[in-house]
């Protein structure tokens, strides 16, 4: 994966799943599909910084 996500400094948002505004939003925001969020979300829990630095090493 080339793309390279950053959350600015200081901010620790947490994604809810089981929003499904909230998942289709971060979903897209990633480019992946929520199935793929939720396994992420599954794998290093639902901050979004750390989210972030998952995809980024996948």
């Amino acid at each position: 994966m080339n793309t390279k996500f950053t959350i600015p400094a200081g901010h620790n948002y947490m994604i809810n799943v089981s929003e499904d505004d909230e998942l289709q939003y971060w979903a897209k925001k990633f480019g992946i599909t929520p199935e793929k969020l939720k396994s992420a979300v599954r794998a290093v829990g639902s901050s979004v910084a750390t989210i972030a630095r998952y995809l980024n090493k996948k």
